[in-house]
């Protein structure tokens, strides 16, 4: 059953997937701004209104009240609900990714708002409206980081090698234009995060837990989020050092019991065969000396 709650964490998702303010929506529905955030809060809400937001936010009334399919087509909606998705998780289970945003360094975090504010500049007319896009989803991505050191959900990462190697030679926001001497700091920050990757696969925090897919990328990128009574599934294009602006990619969340066992079944396989431990650890510490950044 949908919580309302529930309901309001999705509204306040797709409202960023939207890129529509607070007060145009409100407008447009007939309300005050003050009662769209008490629905995004949880309160009560009539039938009729969410047909009417499903219509403006260009939904199907049954994505909004939790029943369909998500859909995300810009990073700003889809990270908020990955937010919301992780503060009530118990386990977090990604696969395909160069590293897990959750245990990243300050460093990483500060890195990121220098390739946004240089990327930004390179916009032109629209660099307040980007510097402004790049604000929000990083502090969105802070509340997440902040909310995961609060609880410890247990996180199990798989890297695949190839997606580890590319990580390695372009550094952090490979697909993001920046001066040369940025991009040898993407490149030295990228270095840092897979050596601490390395330790944790050496020391495996309680907690923690990584592995190295060897042999050819995964077809897919997924994070599986289960708590006690139910679980969801997030495919996610949109990587945490990728554009805030020109996304490229679709990404879902769905709770359909089918498509969480399915991914659950080839992960638990990816799992059983890849590298764990100090295994991992040494396969990861070669190809950082292979890749080594002055």
């Amino acid at each position: 059953m949908m919580r309302l709650n529930e309901i309001g964490q999705q509204l306040r998702a797709y409202r960023l997937e939207s890129g529509m303010r607070a007060e145009e929506i409100a407008a447009r529905l007939g309300v005050s701004r003050a009662a769209l955030y008490r629905y995004e809060k949880g309160e009560v809400i009539k039938l009729d209104t969410v047909q009417r937001l499903a219509e403006l936010l260009k939904i199907s009334p049954l994505s909004l009240l939790g029943i369909g399919v998500e859909y995300y087509s810009r990073t700003i909606g889809f990270f908020e609900r990955m937010r919301q998705l992780e503060e009530t998780a118990d386990q977090v289970l990604q696969v395909g990714e160069p590293l897990a945003y959750l245990v990243t360094s300050d460093d990483y975090d500060a890195l990121l708002a220098q390739v946004f504010a240089e990327t930004a500049e390179q916009s032109g007319a629209d660099a307040p409206t980007t510097r402004a896009l790049s604000e929000q989803v990083l502090g969105i991505m802070a509340a997440r980081k902040r909310a995961y050191q609060l609880r410890r959900p247990n996180l199990i990462t798989m890297i695949a090698e190839p997606v580890l190697q590319r990580f390695l030679e372009q550094g952090v926001a490979e697909s993001m234009r920046v001066s040369p001497t940025l991009r040898a700091h993407c490149r030295r920050v990228a270095s840092a995060e897979v050596q601490n990757i390395a330790a944790m696969l050496e020391t495996e925090p309680m907690g923690l837990q990584f592995s190295l897919i060897p042999g050819a990328e995964p077809t897919t990128t997924c994070t599986l989020l289960r708590q006690r009574d139910r679980a969801a599934l997030a495919i996610n294009p949109f990587r945490s050092d990728a554009s805030c602006v020109n996304a490229n990619g679709v990404a879902l969340v769905t709770s359909a019991p089918e498509a969480v066992s399915s991914h659950q079944r080839v992960a638990e396989a990816m799992w059983r065969d890849s590298l764990k431990g100090a295994a991992a650890a040494r396969r990861v510490r070669e190809l950082l000396a292979a890749h080594a950044v002055q």
